[in-house]
């Protein structure tokens, strides 16, 4: 039985270009996919062919080498958990709360709107002008560099990632259990605390991670503030060494083993960042 309906409306011209160009949309769409996967596909295969070869249980047990010698990157990840740790204390308070304003506290007003434009330009803002603010405001006032300079170039860059978490996932706590705990007589530090941290509670843990991930691979902010060293140190009132600057410097050297040491510790990154992708995306499933 023909289907006089469909008939008439493959005869329509409109349907006819509108069935034209939803199909070349629809290829467009197709082109840039592939594209966009092919080459995270020849960047992921390309780190795998040139760092996994280097990887090794040394990496985890020396600190760096001079040139011509064996050695590891142990000082490198020691330095970067501790930069990133107390770089991740510092900013995820400060996100949490300035996000709790804006949803819970700030929905009337000017300030509100415009905190939120501010941070979403501190969120887009090259992570470069981070670390020159730094080194202006700190390290060329105590006279050098060190790890609490790179941690808090670091806190800069979570404040804004935790604040918009933080913002949304509030903002999509229903009123109604607000208005039910209002109603029974709690304070708004109660609604806040016992009702939408803990409705949005996985939302704002998965918006924590996502910064860390944002600054494990960060290097500019840290050449202007923690800058390196060749040494094992947890001094973080002197510069300390950190995996980024160190593919940095060492992927440049004209050295062989330093190059080999540059894609082991790109490759380390590399999972560290998909594995904090991974649990966040578990953590928002839920």
């Amino acid at each position: 039985m023909i289907d006089t309906g469909s008939v008439i409306s493959q005869s329509n011209p409109i349907y006819r270009r509108r069935h034209r160009f939803n199909r070349l949309m629809l290829g467009l769409s197709s082109v840039a996919l592939g594209s966009g996967l092919f080459w995270l596909a020849w960047i992921i295969l390309t780190l795998l062919v040139k760092g996994a070869d280097a990887l090794s249980l040394q990496l985890l047990w020396e600190s760096t080498p001079p040139p011509g010698e064996n050695g590891g990157l142990l000082n490198a990840i020691v330095g970067s958990f501790m930069i990133s740790a107390v770089g991740t204390a510092v900013g995820t308070p400060i996100g949490i709360l300035a996000g709790t304003y804006l949803a819970e506290y700030g929905r009337r007003g000017w300030l509100t709107p415009a905190t939120r434009f501010l941070n979403d330009v501190l969120l887009s803002a090259p992570s470069i002008i981070i670390g020159l603010f730094i080194y202006s405001v700190y390290v060329a006032q105590v006279g050098h560099y060190s790890g609490w300079a790179g941690a808090f170039a670091l806190g800069i860059l979570v404040i804004p990632v935790v604040v918009r978490s933080t913002d949304n996932m509030l903002m999509l706590v229903p009123n109604t259990l607000r208005e039910a705990a209002a109603a029974l007589g709690c304070p708004q530090w109660r609604i806040v605390v016992f009702i939408s941290y803990r409705a949005a509670r996985s939302g704002i843990i998965t918006g924590v991670l996502l910064a860390v991930a944002r600054i494990a691979g960060e290097t500019a902010p840290l050449l202007f503030t923690a800058l390196n060293n060749q040494f094992m140190s947890l001094n973080m009132n002197a510069p300390i060494a950190n995996l980024p600057v160190v593919i940095f410097q060492y992927a440049a050297s004209p050295f062989e083993d330093w190059n080999r040491l540059a894609w082991a510790g790109a490759v380390m990154i590399t999972v560290l960042v998909l594995l904090i992708n991974i649990a966040a995306r578990s953590l928002f499933k839920k």
